[in-house]
């Protein structure tokens, strides 16, 4: 017999806060966490625009030491870990840890190849592979919480943090294990990462006006978004959590997880991944379309995924489908790559605590191909019983969850 998962524990780092309180409080206030970029000089940059996390000084966090062996993610995922683990207030060591990431420790490949290149081999650092190795993260919160339970990494690009989850929902459905920490770490915003992007034609170049610059679904949005941050969730069976009388914060219901074949950067034509994922989210969840009250939508503010996001939807809701409330955070957050999916669950979580749906900021425009209920500008009041959460990453993957008000 399926175990039902709970949530009883989450934290975050982003553009928007150094914790969950503080990104659901500004989204909630359609506050914008994009700026000019300050961890470099961007004068050579097309792009300068980024969703830095503003007045991170790893030194508040760790050791001079520990500074020292942490890339920027691995920082991000230990931060966020620890709020969700300390909230959940579970003691056991036996959880495990899943941690996904698109890319890993960038900061650290950039800053070591660049001493390679001006020393040799005496140059790098002893500490280079374990400082940058995308599994890392998922050992650093173990060995900093005494957590012995299964511990992987996922990288399946924006899908990432919603595949962690995911899987950490199914692993302890099925009985292997009794709680997981969940979710997905980034700190991409390097001058190679930013020149890929840049170059691939993925990001605005809306410089001049930063706060505006991600503008999802509007007819006008130009690109994405580079964001870093970190998001986690603790899951738990409901019997383990009843048992300690945690406070749940919300249920997992449903995973949905596709792959279009199709494209390495491109969603597919015809939305046939994304709609498979979200069939296959709603049939695990064992409920209607008509019974999701909000849905936290990928959206990233470029022509394809919101085109194609929008279909998938009218898709699978039909009739349905402009009655649901949808909107876009990374309006707002930016797109934090392989930690999107956990910072969105962390605010589908909120909006089904306080009832209210945050908004897509910078909605103006509006688009024809893009023609559903986007909450545009300003955050509404609502009942929500079940939000559902998407994410869909470059390589074709589609990863869908549900989230529930939790009810004994």
């Amino acid at each position: 017999m399926k175990k039902r998962v709970v949530i009883t524990g989450d934290g975050s780092i982003s553009p928007l806060g150094l914790d969950s309180k503080s990104l659901w409080k500004n989204l909630l206030k359609g506050h914008s966490g994009v700026d000019l970029i300050q961890q470099f000089d961007t004068e050579k940059f097309s792009v300068k625009i980024a969703g830095e996390v503003k007045n991170f000084d790893p030194f508040n966090f760790f050791d001079a030491k520990e500074v020292k062996k942490l890339d920027r993610f691995t920082m991000f995922g230990l931060i966020a870990a620890k709020q969700a683990i300390d909230k959940s207030n579970y003691s056991s060591s036996d959880a495990g840890v899943i941690v996904g990431t698109g890319v890993g420790g960038m900061h650290t490949l950039e800053e070591e190849y660049s001493k390679y290149i001006k020393k040799g081999q005496r140059g790098v650092s002893p500490f280079y592979v374990p400082k940058m190795i995308p599994n890392i993260a998922g050992g650093q919160i173990a060995i900093k919480n005494n957590l012995t339970g299964l511990n992987f990494s996922m990288s399946t690009a924006c899908s990432s943090a919603t595949d962690a989850i995911g899987m950490a929902y199914r692993l302890i459905s099925d009985g292997h294990i009794n709680a997981i920490v969940c979710g997905g770490a980034e700190g991409s915003i390097t001058p190679l990462t930013l020149s890929g992007f840049a170059n691939m034609k993925a990001l605005s170049k809306n410089n001049d006006n930063p706060s505006k610059a991600s503008k999802p679904f509007d007819k006008e949005r130009d690109g994405f978004i580079l964001s870093e941050g970190a998001g986690m969730l603790f899951l738990e069976n409901l019997d383990s959590a009843q048992t300690r009388d945690a406070n749940i914060l919300g249920e997992i219901i449903g995973y949905g997880i596709t792959n279009d074949a199709y494209h390495m950067t491109q969603p597919h034509n015809q939305s046939t991944g994304a709609i498979n994922a979200i069939k296959m989210a709603i049939k695990e969840a064992n409920i209607k379309v008509e019974d999701i009250d909000y849905i936290n939508a990928h959206g990233t503010s470029t022509y394809f995924n919101d085109m194609l996001e929008t279909q998938a939807i009218n898709n699978v809701f039909g009739s349905y489908a402009k009655n649901v409330s949808i909107s876009s955070t990374k309006s707002m957050t930016g797109h934090l790559l392989g930690a999107a999916g956990a910072v969105e669950a962390i605010a589908c979580i909120n909006a089904i605590k306080s009832n209210k749906v945050p908004p897509t900021i910078n909605y103006s425009v509006p688009d024809p191909e893009c023609n559903l209920n986007y909450t545009p500008n300003i955050s509404i009041d609502k009942n929500i019983k079940i939000a559902m959460s998407n994410s869909f990453g470059f390589g074709g993957h589609n990863s869908v969850i549900i989230l529930k008000k939790f009810s004994s």
